[in-house]
C-alpha cells in the first residue's frame, strides 16, 4: 500500500517534492530508486567517478596509528569482522558510499557478554529507513521488494538479539541537507546535471568514432525511382551514416526525366563548442564535489606541479578529509569504549600526501631548515631520516 499526502492547501506545495510514503519504509527518492540512479551516473561520468574514488581513498588514508599496548584495538584494526576485512577496508567502503550517495551504513555485531566486536560495511543501496525511524530494512533488490526476503536491524545505540544469538545494531551516516530527514543528500547534488552533460559529450565522441566521422546529411530520392532501387539507397545510407552524429533524413520529391537522387552532406563545425561544453562541465563537477582539480588528475597534461598538488592536498586535508575521518571514526571509538572497554582515543587515520616535496634521504633537521623552521642538528629525534618516518607509518598499514 502506498499513500500520497494531500498538500494541495499548502501554498508551498508547488515548490516542494511530493511526499510519497509506504507502510514499511521511507522511500529514498520519489520512486525509491535514488541509490540506483546515483550509482548508474557514477559509472557513466569519468570525472565524476574519479573524484568519488579519490575522495574515498584519501579519507580512508594509508592505515591507522594506535596504541600498540592495547591488543584488542590492534586486533580490530587488522581484522574488523569475520569476513577478514581490515578496518581500513571497512572505512574505505563507508567513505565511498557516503561520497557517492550521501549515506553509509555500518553494521555492529557483539554478544550479551560483550566478548567481541565486529564491524561490517553494508551496501547503502540495499538499506532503507523503516517507518518507525528506529530501524534499517535491508533488501537485495528494491525494484522487486518482498517483505519475507528482507532483514531489519535497529539503529545504534539500540541492539537487538538475532536468531544466531548475536546482538546487532547499525549506524547510519548521512550528509545533512535541509528538508531531508530520513536520508542524506550527496554533496555534489547541484552537479548532477553537469555530470550528465559530461557523459553525453563522451557519448557524442564515441558515436563519431563509430561512424568513422561521417557527416550527417539529407538524401534526396526521386519519386519516380523504382521501389527496389529506393530501398537499396536507403539501406546503403543507413549502413554508412547511421548513428548519432551521422543521421540521415530522406526526402522523396517529384522527379523529372533525369535521376536527381543525391546525398547532400550537412557540414558540422561545432566541435569547439562541444569541447568547451565538456571542459566547463568537468570544472563544474569538481566544484560541486567541493574537491580540487590537481587531486583529480585533471591538470597533469598541463605539467606536473608537485607544489600545487601539495598545497591543494593541505587545503583538502583541513577542509574535507579530516572532518570526514572524524565523523566515520567517532562511533567506532565509542563502540570500543562501550563494548570492549578499550580506550580508542589513540586510533587515528594515517594521512600521507600524494607526492613528496623533499627526498626521503634528508634528515628531519635538514627538512625543517629547508622549510625555514627552528631546528636542532644535535637533537637525536631530528637525526632521523625522512625515510625512517615513512617506514614507521607503513608498519601501521593493515
Amino acid at each position: 500500500m502506498v499513500a500520497v499526502a494531500n498538500r494541495t492547501s499548502d501554498p508551498l506545495f508547488a515548490l516542494s517534492p511530493r511526499t510519497v510514503q509506504s507502510e514499511k519504509f521511507w522511500r529514498w527518492g520519489d520512486d525509491n530508486m535514488m541509490p540506483y540512479a546515483l550509482s548508474l551516473m557514477s559509472r557513466r561520468s569519468t570525472t565524476h567517478r574519479r573524484i568519488i574514488n579519490d575522495k574515498a581513498d584519501y579519507i580512508a588514508g594509508k592505515g591507522f596509528s594506535f596504541d600498540e599496548q592495547q591488543p584488542l584495538l590492534q586486533q580490530l584494526v587488522s581484522r574488523a569482522n569475520g569476513s577478514g576485512d581490515s578496518l581500513r577496508e571497512v572505512v574505505c567502503r563507508l567513505a565511498f558510499d557516503k561520497a557517492l550517495m550521501g549515506n553509509a551504513f555500518l553494521e555492529v555485531v557483539t554478544d550479551e557478554e560483550h566478548s567481541f566486536l565486529a564491524l561490517y560495511h553494508q551496501d547503502a543501496s540495499r538499506c532503507r529507513v523503516a517507518r518507525d525511524s528506529k530501524h534499517i530494512i535491508m533488501h537485495h533488490d528494491w525494484s522487486a521488494f518482498k517483505s519475507e526476503e528482507c532483514c531489519t536491524l535497529p539503529l545504534y545505540p539500540t541492539f537487538e538479539k538475532q536468531a544466531d544469538g548475536s546482538l546487532r545494531s547499525i549506524i547510519h551516516y548521512k550528509e545533512y541537507e535541509p528538508m531531508f530527514t530520513h536520508y542524506g543528500v550527496p554533496k555534489y547534488i547541484a552537479g548532477m546535471g553537469v555530470s550528465a552533460i559530461a557523459y553525453k559529450t563522451d557519448c557524442w565522441n564515441i558515436s563519431r568514432l563509430d561512424n568513422s566521422f561521417q557527416l550527417s546529411g539529407v538524401m534526396m530520392i526521386d519519386a519516380s525511382a523504382e521501389e527496389a532501387e529506393a530501398e537499396r539507397i536507403v539501406r546503403m545510407a543507413e549502413q554508412r551514416f547511421a548513428g548519432n552524429p551521422g543521421q540521415v533524413m530522406f526526402i522523396v520529391r517529384e522527379g523529372g526525366e533525369a535521376d536527381n537522387s543525391r546525398f547532400i552532406p550537412v557540414d558540422s563545425s561545432n566541435e569547439g563548442d562541444w569541447s568547451q561544453l565538456h571542459d566547463q562541465a568537468t570544472s563544474d563537477i569538481v566544484i560541486a564535489h567541493s574537491w580540487f582539480r590537481s587531486l583529480s588528475g585533471l591538470d597533469y597534461s598541463a605539467g606536473f606541479s608537485a607544489e600545487r598538488i601539495l598545497h591543494e592536498y593541505e587545503v583538502a586535508l583541513n577542509t574535507v578529509i579530516l572532518a570526514e575521518q572524524e565523523e566515520l571514526l567517532a562511533p567506532v571509538k565509542r563502540l570500543l569504549h562501550d563494548i570492549l572497554g578499550v580506550d580508542g582515543s589513540s586510533l587515528e587515520i594515517v594521512n600521507r600526501p600524494p607526492t613528496r616535496s623533499k627526498p626521503i634521504y634528508m634528515k628531519v633537521w635538514e627538512a625543517r631548515k629547508a622549510d625555514g623552521l627552528e631546528y636542532d642538528a644535535e637533537d637525536e629525534r631530528e637525526q632521523q631520516y625522512l625515510s625512517e618516518i615513512t617506514k614507521y607509518n607503513v608498519t601501521k598499514i593493515n
